[in-house]
Formats: structure tokens, sequence, C-alpha cells
């Protein structure tokens, strides 16, 4: 799926600058911000997990 950031950040409810800081790994991000990413990406959360081999 390809999404700009700031749709990306639209889709979710997240500002556009605090979307580019979790990207760039500047700032931790929320369970709730991973559910509203995941759900803007129609996908699961748990994808994220299981992509990173936690």
């Amino acid at each position: 799926m390809e999404m700009s950031q700031e749709a990306l950040a639209d889709y979710a409810g997240i500002d556009r600058s605090h979307m580019g800081r979790i990207e760039r790994g500047e700032r931790n991000v929320s369970l709730l911000n991973i559910l509203r990413i995941a759900n803007a990406m129609n996908c699961k959360a748990l994808d994220f997990f299981l992509d990173a081999d936690i």
C-alpha cells in the first residue's frame, strides 16, 4: 500500500509532525497510536510485531 506520511497521519488521526518523529525513531509510539496506524493501513497491529520479530 502506497500512502504518504501526511495521508497516513490524517487517516490515523495523528499529528503529521508527530508521525514523522515516530518514523524517524525520535519518539516512542503508544499502543493506542499503533492501533490507529494499523487501522489506517487496513492491517492488524499484530502484524507490526510479527514483522519486527518481537
